[in-house]
């Protein structure tokens, strides 16, 4: 064969030499339509890299003059893992469409099959590793609070764990019906829902923590509703519920949608979810007009607007 030697290059080495060479030197790199076969991070690996990350962050800038800026740059040390789930959370909205098209666009090719199958387990990466970043925010959450005493929430949006989501799912109407049916659970917590208000100006904190706990203890599997205040009597009910950790439901005012109605639109959808019973606290005509209309709806108000006030 040597006449037609001039048909064929020569190689300094082989395709396979240079896949191996790849692999050797950068390790397994999937393409974007390939799943990823490598495993994720150990739960205790992932929970001491966080610790030393803060670690670093308090023993660096502690007793020097940037100490005042600590708490910003640790929040948003939570913020970077929190914003990585929002992003992911994103792709797999953006996968779950790809899926739904993939079931019209069945026709019993190989080609349509085989796609399926790629969004399918695309989907359940997407889930894994949104969990994997859910766990890491948390684990941040807890060092933040541990250092400045307050709880971690983000600026916008929700705090939501879907850590008890299953990601064995095979078929893609399966994947997604289980799918939605978590994220309700999750969005949408079970147990029967009291509804809390209270003023800006309300500060009594033992009183309401003693009335809470007394509703707690009719109701341990209950779930706090309330208006998402900054400060007074709904933000002390706020850091009531994360303490017990009761699962709790803001119900901020939509004040560009509604302008100076947003209160009051706000006491009407907390009511929409019916609560079993509504906690009023002194404050003003909002909250009055959330008691009259709970009222007016024959559901049970526990008033503390006046002194020795009761159910």
């Amino acid at each position: 064969m040597s006449e037609h030697d001039d048909y064929e290059p020569h190689h300094s080495s082989s395709p396979t030499d240079h896949v191996l060479s790849e692999l050797q030197l950068y390790g397994y790199r999937p393409f974007t339509d390939e799943p990823d076969p490598r495993p994720l991070p150990e739960g205790d690996h992932v929970a001491g890299a966080i610790a030393d990350i803060f670690d670093a962050l308090i023993a660096t800038l502690e007793d020097t003059r940037l100490e005042p800026d600590l708490d910003d740059l640790l929040w948003s040390t939570v913020n970077l893992f929190h914003r990585a789930t929002v992003r992911i959370e994103r792709e797999l909205d953006d996968n779950e469409q790809a899926q739904r098209r993939g079931q019209r666009e069945q026709d019993g090719s190989e080609v349509k099959a085989v796609e399926l199958e790629r969004l399918t387990a695309e989907g359940q990466t997407l889930i894994e590793r949104r969990n994997a970043f859910e766990l890491m925010r948390d684990q941040a959450a807890e060092h933040y609070e541990r250092h400045t005493g307050s709880n971690w929430r983000p600026r916008s949006g929700s705090m939501i764990n879907h850590r008890n989501l299953t990601s064995a799912m095979i078929d893609s109407r399966d994947f997604l019906a289980a799918r939605k049916r978590a994220d309700n659970e999750v969005l949408l917590p079970a147990g029967p829902k009291i509804a809390f208000t209270g003023g800006l100006d309300f500060n009594d904190h033992r009183l309401i923590w003693a009335k809470l706990d007394q509703v707690h203890a009719k109701h341990p599997d209950m779930v706090l509703l309330h208006g998402k205040s900054p400060k007074g009597a709904e933000k002390i009910a706020a850091k009531w519920a994360d303490t017990r950790k009761v699962p709790q439901v803001g119900f901020a005012p939509d004040w560009t949608k509604h302008a100076k109605a947003a209160p009051f639109k706000r006491n009407d959808q907390m009511l929409d979810v019916l609560p079993i019973g509504v906690i009023v606290f002194p404050g003003t005509g909002i909250q009055d007009n959330l008691a009259d209309k709970a009222k007016k709806l024959g559901i049970p108000l526990f008033d503390f607007r006046q002194k020795g006030g009761g159910a």
